[in-house]
């Protein structure tokens, strides 16, 4: 491994309780190779889908990890036994809806007044 650094053992751990994982990465893997991993190990049997990097946040301790960052940089050390496997809680976020469905689902707001005209 890069820099004599010792791998990094992760798991997955989806919304539903079920695990993707472990397995182990180098500590300069960023979030988003971590993402992509978990899409393509996303089990299908499940009622959500994501479709890209982007509808998944990892949380690790609490916080939620950004794509840029690499896995040494989001580590939380308090708590973590050497050698021991962490957990990182997988969220999907869900679809949103499309622009002009929102803009029609707005729309009769949006036409109301609070004025008014003598």
């Amino acid at each position: 491994m890069a820099g004599g650094k010792e791998p990094i053992e992760v798991k997955f751990r989806l919304f539903d309780g079920t695990d993707i994982g472990p397995s182990k990465y180098d500590p300069s893997t960023t979030v988003s190779a971590l993402k992509d991993f978990i899409l393509a190990r996303w089990p299908q049997d499940k009622e959500i889908n994501p479709k890209t990097v982007n509808d998944l946040k990892l949380i690790n301790a609490g916080r939620i990890l950004e794509n840029n960052r690499t896995l040494a940089e989001s580590r939380v050390p308090v708590g973590e036994v050497p050698g021991g496997v962490i957990t990182m809680h997988v969220v999907v976020r869900p679809p949103q809806a499309d622009k002009n469905t929102k803009q029609l689902a707005n729309s009769p707001k949006q036409n109301r007044c609070g004025c008014t005209i003598l």
